[in-house]
């Protein structure tokens, strides 16, 4: 049974009837063949050629990339037998109007993946489309650009695609649509409908959905529904593409593909072969698929079958190439006849050649002219249309078609001069003898208009590139306003194009002034294409264009009102720095950066102000602006706004460096600066040190550190031996701290990684083994340097965490950038020096030694710890136990221990290494050092997980709660204190809490006063934090035994003691939810006792108690009455919740009428 083309076939009765010339051709059998084109289509071959076999791809491809062709059976076709290109097809199709069969065969074309422009252009046309009227067409019609067509019986036609795409408005009646009942069932089985809108969505396609999805909400900053979207999909990790789980590229964002959703993008899905007509192995052997000829395994018959196919193709593209040319030069007539009509001067002016009608011959004389328009008297007719691509005499449009070997001239732009010289346009004169006065009238019925500003500029058109730039100086002012603000970007590369050839000064002051003022408030991406322009301008012109008319519109807009606008003229400064005047970049262009630092109060255009800045001292080369650049970085640091802050150790830093580097000052005068305003700014702050001040000065300090290693490399003795091998091994990973940017990667200062590799190993060479003679640079950081930084390093406050976290971190950067050999044979010498652990060096009465001050935990945390191997962690256990040792025996404060102690916590590598410490202590023979390692064990619990603080934090305590000292045992009640406020498990709670029972009841410490001290100090601090069974069941009750024991404390200075800590304990607990029962037995009964001390021994105190005591009477008695207010708003509420449920039920039975709604609140009678 022979298959139904469906592109042979009408689609109705009706169109039959409307083309009834073609309906016997399009009703033929598909033994038939397929219709032929027109006899004037200039596409069709000569008429004494075979009758070409039609090739409709009808199929997907396959994953091979074959297509399969569907074909007319050879046997009906002669033996010459040639093909038609799709285009050909499709021109044809759309000419006679076969809306619909061509959008049959765009579609199938299109699952083929072999688009074809011709058809996606005009389907992507909504104005191909466009009702005619206003009337609706009939349901059973589709509108299209001939009228109304006829609908398709297929479901792949022109109702079955989504109009949204392809459309402005998406509008798309219901009416229009084709029910599924309409469809046989047997079609809808031959023909796949649109994914879109049958196909449920696949687990990938969903995952991949849902990241793109996200993606878009974080971009867009809309945080919280990116949060609740990742909550709803808690299956999917949106940080990582991979997760997807296909095994594709990420692809654009939603945006992208918003704005491409025209353009049909590669589907990740698999495909099915879906072929019509013939199988591939009965066509004939010049039948073969256009994409045979990529299978390696063709014969040589069919490969010289192919290049056949394709020589014929080119033919027909030659063919119809040389139509169009035809076409252009028809319009092109059209267009010269036109302008003559319009402005033909009087017949008088015309060279009319003899006329001579009894010749037959002589059809048509011609004449020449050039043509002017009617312009307005100001403006000079100096444009004669010659800009126009004419390339010689129309034809009228009643001579017959050129020969097919007929060859034109080639498109190509021509200069000015070859324009001037060019003769004058001829046109051809009919044979007619009409009056001048006629042809005028007649003339004068075409409406055109040269009267307006526009009708002028239409009317002549530029013969030359001078001209264009004056007709686009004059018209883009005009245009720019009428322009939709979003699209206006557009207009960018024209504006300046116009700028830059435009030979009046003024006319380009106005179009700079337009480009800055384009858009109200441009965005990053707006302004990005404003400075690429602006740069590529530079570039065009030179900078002394640049400094005149570039400069003064950044000037103009200094103090804009929107901070968009502000931020551009900061940005610019910056990307026009190396087009610049040198003299106007160190002066005018610097004065108005340092302007907009100090006066704008936005932190974005601070922000770009310092980025560009930076950008201006990589090409300063006046070396008397350094003091001013000192102050813009001093200046820029001090900046309220991190943003700011950032910039300037991201972008100016390293570029004031480099230039300070050139200049030889950068370890001559800039460190040297910054240390003695670090010196003085301790001098200053003896008791109240700015330490907002030292992070400024100390973070600049610390972004030199790149550049000044670079010096040292720079300067070594061994430049001179450097070479670049293929074989130098590469820098490791952890070589260096991260760099804040790109400009303090010391392989981008020095100029490369192989160079710094290179250099690196000449450099740890000559550290090892041949020394620092010679080396100036590295030996000022030896000597000078880094003394004079261990020295401020002792004259900070021990106590200030902030202080000792920023010396550090300065310390570790320093120490990783210049190496480990470095570290080991300069640093750490130099520390240990100072460090001399001996009980001779710490002064016990003054409490002023070097070891209790902040130099042991800089060099413990900021240079011990800068490698990690097994003999740095041994080095560092053991300083920390001597120094653990040391003190604990002078008797010195503990300080310097504690700040190493909780700078090395924050980090839980170290954990274990600080347990190992403490252990140490918990079994020294001193009971000192035993107290110290338990005073420690409280500053470690905090940050330890839990499983630490059970396997060796909590065994440690136990042991030192049972020594034979009692001091000891005391040490260790704020750790345990600290493991209930902290802790949640029960078993470990469980054996604190027996652990303190027994300090509590055992008989032996009932007299223990130092022990009740800690114990109150304990729970005064613990208590409100820890858990609140704890606080209720162990805290108050023992306050409260002790506070009643302290009653009968003879001794007056023991009795004020527990007094004192007690009133702080009840200050602290007070705040805490307490149940009513362990208010009135522990709490109430503990303020009272304690009431009764002060009274005698602290009036002051005993007025607050009294306060207390009061309120917590007041709150017991509210108790006490809400409580019998409740037992009788429980039987009124159940009453309430049921005449509250039947009036709801009664309004929701109610509409919105008013009458109706009033109804409900009348009484009944």
């Amino acid at each position: 049974m022979a298959s139904v083309n469906p592109f042979n076939l009408s689609d109705s009765e009706e169109e039959a009837e409307r083309l009834p010339n073609e309906a016997a051709d399009r009703e033929r059998s598909p033994s038939d063949g397929a219709p032929g084109p027109p006899p004037g289509n200039p596409f069709c071959p000569p008429a004494d050629a075979e009758r070409p076999t039609l090739l409709l791809s009808g199929s997907r491809t396959s994953p091979s990339g074959e297509g399969i062709s569907a074909a007319v059976p050879s046997a009906m076709v002669g033996s010459g037998e040639t093909r038609v290109s799709v285009d050909v097809i499709a021109a044809q199709l759309l000419r006679d109007q076969y809306i619909l069969t061509a959008l049959e065969f765009h579609t199938e074309l299109l699952e083929a993946g072999r688009e074809l422009p011709r058809l996606r252009d005009y389907f992507s046309n909504p104005g191909n489309f466009e009702r005619q009227s206003g009337t609706p067409p009939a349901k059973d019609q589709v509108v299209g650009p001939g009228g109304t067509l006829n609908r398709a019986g297929s479901i792949s036609t022109l109702d079955s695609l989504d109009f949204a795409r392809y459309s402005d408005d998406g509008n798309r009646e219901s009416d229009e649509r084709v029910a599924e009942s309409e469809v046989p069932s047997q079609e809808r089985k031959n023909f796949k409908s649109s994914p879109e809108i049958q196909e449920p969505i696949r687990p990938l396609e969903k995952r991949a959905l849902n990241f793109l999805v996200n993606e878009y909400l974080l971009k867009n900053e809309y945080k919280l529904s990116s949060i609740t979207f990742s909550d709803e999909n808690d299956d999917q990790d949106f940080e990582l593409w991979d997760d997807v789980g296909l095994n594709i590229p990420k692809p654009p964002g939603l945006l992208q593909l918003y704005r491409n959703c025209g353009t049909p993008l590669p589907s990740p899905r698999d495909t099915v072969d879906v072929s019509v007509g013939v199988d591939f192995g009965d066509l004939p052997g010049n039948c073969i698929a256009q994409d045979t000829p990529k299978k390696p395994d063709l014969s040589q018959q069919q490969q010289t079958e192919v290049v056949q196919e394709l020589e014929y193709q080119i033919g027909l593209l030659n063919n119809e190439k040389q139509s169009l040319a035809e076409q252009i030069k028809k319009l092109q007539s059209e267009i010269q006849t036109l302008k003559r009509t319009v402005s033909s001067p009087p017949l008088s002016s015309l060279d009319v050649g003899p006329q001579n009608t009894t010749n037959p011959s002589c059809s048509s004389t011609t004449y020449t002219t050039t043509t002017s328009s009617v312009d307005p008297p100001s403006v000079p007719p100096t444009d004669n249309g010659q800009y126009l691509d004419i390339r010689g005499v129309s034809e009228p449009e009643s001579s017959p078609e050129l020969p097919s070997t007929e060859k034109t001239s080639q498109s190509h732009p021509q200069s000015h001069s070859k324009l001037k010289s060019r003769p004058p346009v001829v046109f051809d004169q009919p044979n007619r003898k009409l009056s001048p006065a006629f042809q005028q009238a007649l003339l004068s019925f075409c409406r055109m208009c040269s009267d307006s500003r526009l009708g002028a500029e239409v009317s002549r058109l530029a013969d030359s590139e001078e001209s264009v730039m004056l007709m686009l100086g004059r018209c883009l002012p005009h245009i720019v306003p009428n322009v939709l603000l979003a699209k206006r970007e557009e207009l960018i590369p024209l504006i300046l194009c116009t700028a830059c050839l435009h030979p009046e000064p003024k006319e380009r002051d106005q179009l700079l002034h337009i480009l800055f003022n384009l858009i109200k408030r441009p965005d990053d991406e707006q302004r990005q294409m404003i400075l690429t322009g602006c740069v590529a301008f530079a570039r065009h012109v030179g900078p002394t264009r640049v400094e005149a008319e570039l400069l003064p519109q950044c000037w103009e807009q200094i103090n804009h009102k929107y901070p968009e606008r502000r931020l551009l003229v900061a940005e610019s400064c910056g990307a026009l720095a190396p087009y610049l005047p040198k003299e106007i970049r160190s002066s005018l262009v610097l004065s108005m950066l340092q302007q907009m630092l100090a006066e704008d109060k936005a932190d974005l255009v601070r922000e770009a102000v310092v980025k560009s800045l930076g950008i201006i001292m990589g090409y300063i080369d006046d070396p008397d602006k350094y003091s001013q650049g000192f102050e813009l970085m001093l200046l820029s640091l001090g900046d309220p706004s991190e943003r700011v802050v950032s910039a300037v150790h991201q972008v100016f830093i390293p570029a004031f460096a480099a230039w300070t580097t050139e200049l030889g000052t950068l370890h001559t005068a800039l460190i040297p600066s910054l240390m003695a305003r670090i010196e003085k700014l301790l001098k200053q702050g003896e008791h109240s040190l700015d330490e907002h001040k030292l992070h400024v000065f100390l973070s600049a300090l610390q972004s030199l550190i790149p550049p000044l290693f670079a010096v040292v490399l720079q300067n070594a003795p061994f430049t001179n031996r450097v070479k670049l091998h293929s074989d130098t091994p590469t820098i490791e990973v952890t070589r260096f701290p991260r760099p804040a940017s790109p400009l303090q990667d010391v392989a981008t200062i020095i100029g490369s990684r192989e160079m710094l590799s290179a250099l690196l190993l000449l450099y740890d060479h000559q550290l090892e083994h041949e020394g620092t003679t010679g080396w100036d640079s590295l030996l000022w950081v030896v000597n000078q340097l880094l003394p004079q930084l261990i020295e401020i390093v002792g004259r900070i406050n021990v106590t200030s965490s902030t202080c000792v976290h920023e010396f550090s971190r300065f310390f570790w950067r320093f120490c990783r950038t210049f190496g480990k050999i470095f570290t080991n044979t300069k640093v750490k010498p130099q520390f240990q020096e100072i460090l001399r652990l001996s009980e001779e060096n710490v002064d016990a009465s003054a409490g002023n030694g070097i070891l209790t001050k902040a130099t042991v935990p800089i060099y413990a945390t900021g240079v011990l710890t800068c490698y990690n191997q097994e003999e740095d962690r041994k080095l560092l256990v053991g300083f920390l136990e001597d120094v653990m040792t040391t003190l604990s025996l002078s008797h010195a404060p503990l300080d310097s221990l504690k700040a190493s102690f909780v700078e090395l916590g924050a980090n839980p590598v170290y954990h274990e290494l600080l347990l190992t410490v403490l252990w140490y202590g918990v079994v020294h023979t001193s009971a000192l050092v035993r107290c110290t390692a338990a005073r420690m064990f409280e500053l470690l619990v905090k940050g330890v997980n839990e499983t630490l603080v059970a396997q060796r934090v909590v065994p440690a305590l136990i042991t030192l709660s049972s020594d034979p000292e009692i001091s000891v045992r005391i040490s260790t009640i704020p750790a345990f204190g600290t493991i209930m406020e902290t802790v949640t498990q029960k078993e470990l709670l469980e054996r604190v809490k027996m652990q303190l029972a027994s300090f509590l009841e055992d008989p032996q410490y009932q007299d223990q006063h130092s022990l009740h001290m800690e114990i109150i100090r304990t729970f005064g601090r613990v208590g409100p934090n820890a858990e609140p069974r704890f606080r209720d069941e162990f805290v108050l009750p023992h306050l409260h035994k002790l506070a009643l024991a302290n009653n009968s404390q003879a001794a007056e200075s023991k009795r004020i003691d527990i007094a004192t800590q007690l009133f702080e304990a009840y200050s602290a607990l007070s705040c805490c939810f307490i149940s009513e029962e362990v208010m009135v037995n522990h709490f109430l009964p503990g303020l009272r006792c304690l009431h009764s001390d002060m009274e005698q021994l602290s009036p002051e105190h005993e007025v607050i108690l009294s306060s207390m005591i009061k309120e917590c009477e007041i709150k017991v008695e509210n108790r006490g009455m809400a409580d019998a207010q409740g037992s009788l708003s429980i039987a009124s509420s159940l009453v309430g919740e049921d005449a509250k449920t039947k009036f709801l039920s009664k309004m929701g039975q109610l509409t919105t009428s008013g009458a109706m709604l009033a109804n409900v609140f009348q009484r009944k009678k």
